[in-house]
């Protein structure tokens, strides 16, 4: 059996990262029937996993030195900031701002402002907290250029999987036309710029799901069903966006689905390029493409396009068999054959029978 400390650690990381998303889904649940602005809400919430590893090694290893704490604690009290505006946002909808293009919601602004000056916060913090204490807590980058193929290899997948869903849709020629914009490209130009503005958010995923809970599942229930089950625990972390944001209440059920299907074959994907780059940094930067070329290849540039979005149940065959031939097929992969278990580090190895 896992160690009393190990298995609080494991505890806390589960309250973080469901507890929160899931109590505050009852304040979107409120927002949507008053049809309010809940775009505060999807970005931090991707803060949560890896606040809950944070909270979970700070309080149950004081005595470790090589805890990178200033970054840690940085990280946190953004992620505390955050909420508090993401709550205010709702509570107080009135409270808006004028600026040159319109009015905005100002607390969705300031979660916004947060999130960039506390990444550059956490960045300083990060980078001062040497080498040693980041290679120790799953933070160093490596492996750099079996990570660049792996990103391009999904950039590549990525497209591929548009193209196909244009195609059967009979827009294909649309889909080669947005590439031909000016302004397509300007984006894609700055998405470098965007990914050191808005890191914390997709850091805060993978350094959740990839590094803490994937390696322990994979220790427990083995390389391909662990990372299996991994997909379904991040499909069902999105119940209170897929419901309350990302669709209408109505489609709650169906977007679940689909969401369950692409967090399992992207986190396929994902479990197979930290495996193979034992890089943290790799999928962060995946998981930031997935969620940015999709303002590119809707033709539309704006965040607005991840809202309200459509769907039904007959779209979830397709969604099911182009991502799995796309991302699903590599769980056959060799990384998910060794007998060796996937990365792992001395800070999770004794959770794994509390599970």
């Amino acid at each position: 059996m896992g160690s009393k400390t190990e298995k609080r650690q494991l505890v806390i990381f589960i309250v973080i990262s469901y507890g929160i998303p899931y109590l505050l889904g009852i304040l979107m649940w409120y927002g949507s029937t008053k049809q309010m602005n809940l775009s505060a809400f999807p970005a931090t919430q991707m803060l949560y996993p890896a606040m809950g590893v944070m909270l979970a090694y700070l309080l149950t290893r004081k005595g470790d030195r090589e805890i990178p704490k200033a970054f840690y604690i940085s990280f946190i009290l953004v992620t505390a900031v955050s909420i508090v505006f993401t709550v205010l946002s709702v509570l107080s909808p009135d409270a808006v701002i004028t600026m040159p293009g319109g009015e905005l919601p100002l607390f969705l602004m300031l979660s916004q402002y947060v999130m960039i000056i506390g990444g550059i916060i956490c960045l300083i913090c990060y980078f001062a907290a040497g080498k040693q204490k980041r290679i120790v807590y799953g933070m160093k980058g490596k492996n750099w250029k079996v990570s660049a193929k792996c990103i391009v290899l999904f950039l590549v997948l990525y497209l591929l999987r548009i193209a196909i869903y244009s195609a059967f849709a009979g827009q294909l020629g649309s889909f080669v036309s947005i590439f031909q914009s000016v302004e397509a490209w300007v984006y894609i130009g700055i998405l470098p710029l965007n990914f050191l503005l808005g890191y914390m958010a997709f850091f805060g995923e993978e350094y959740g799901w990839r590094y803490y809970l994937q390696p322990l599942l994979q220790k427990k229930f083995g390389l391909r069903k662990g990372v299996l089950i991994l997909g379904v625990v991040w499909g069902l972390w999105h119940l209170p966006l897929d419901f309350f944001f990302y669709v209408t209440p109505d489609k709650g059920l169906v977007m679940t689905v689909n969401q369950i299907i692409t967090c399992v074959s992207l986190g396929i994907f994902l479990g197979y390029v930290y495996m193979k780059t034992e890089n943290i940094w790799a999928p962060v930067v995946i998981h930031f493409l997935n969620n940015n070329m999709v303002l590119v290849v809707s033709g539309e540039f704006s965040t607005d396009v991840i809202s309200d979005q459509s769907i039904s149940w007959g779209d979830i065959p397709m969604a099911l068999l182009i991502n799995g031939a796309l991302f699903g097929l590599f769980i056959l992969a060799k990384q998910y054959r060794e007998k060796e278990t996937a990365p792992m580090t001395k800070k999770t190895f004794g959770a794994l029978e509390s599970l």
